[in-house]
């Protein structure tokens, strides 16, 4: 994003949040009302990633609302007012998480990344004069192709199959809107791993993509001639050969249902 657009945006954000955070501290109810409004539902998705169910992260969101109002005169807006509230959403979620043992260890970010997340043949090798380049690029897609009820499903069981850092990085970018850097707060990693794990969650439901797609345009066999995916078809790829922040052509984004 061009640094003065990103700034023009920011800016107008700031004003607002010390506008809304006054405007609650002098007692404006329909202030506090509209902000609940705004923001409750993406709280509990955002405490969903860390708790065990649905029941717990509406008591997440409903504790973190109690410290957001206690908390409201320390707020110094260092950070945006949305990112001083979801980092007292994810402490109470991880709290709850710990207790309901879905903590996940520091080696986690290791693992997440032990496996290649495109399958190397897609690329040229090395030696070749189109090295680490894609041998055949991903296929594009129609936007009113991803848009259909059907596929939306298919991204969002993709999303929740999504091992926890993979799942937790791509709902905030890509469901919920944040920026690297939000996320990055939010989730205690660097931008680095963010770029890592947010390209690795991508590959992955694209592939979920491509076999959905291949599926249904593939002409009907017998059961005796019928051959699973290779395994360089299942490994596919987000649409960016390297992990960029960049979004694909063909992200999830503005497809996934919130």
């Amino acid at each position: 994003m061009n640094p003065a657009i990103a700034a023009d945006q920011t800016e107008p954000r700031t004003r607002d949040d010390a506008r809304l955070v006054a405007d609650m501290l002098d007692g404006d109810e329909e202030a506090f009302t509209a902000l609940v409004r705004r923001e409750h539902a993406s709280m509990v998705r955002c405490a969903e990633l860390f708790v065990s169910s649905r029941a717990s992260a509406e008591e997440v969101a409903q504790e973190a609302w109690m410290g957001i109002l206690v908390g409201l005169r320390r707020f110094e807006g260092r950070s945006s007012l949305r990112c001083w509230m979801y980092g007292i959403v994810a402490n109470c979620a991880k709290s709850r998480g710990i207790r309901e043992g879905r903590s996940i260890p520091l080696s986690a970010l290791e693992e997440e990344d032990a496996d290649d997340a495109v399958a190397p043949d897609r690329f040229f090798g090395p030696g070749s004069p189109h090295a680490g380049r894609w041998m055949r690029p991903p296929e594009p897609w129609a936007d009113d192709l991803l848009e259909q009820a059907e596929t939306l499903a298919v991204v969002q069981e993709a999303i929740e199959r999504l091992s926890g850092l993979r799942r937790r990085v791509i709902t905030l970018r890509d469901v919920e809107g944040w920026s690297a850097k939000e996320t990055c707060s939010l989730l205690g990693i660097t931008e680095g791993n963010q770029r890592i794990l947010l390209h690795r969650a991508r590959s992955r439901v694209r592939a979920d993509l491509e076999r959905h797609f291949a599926g249904r345009r593939a002409p009907a066999k017998s059961a005796k001639a019928t051959e699973p995916p290779t395994e360089r078809y299942q490994a596919s790829s987000s649409g960016c050969a390297t992990c960029s922040d960049g979004e694909p052509a063909n992200a999830p984004r503005h497809s996934i249902p919130r």
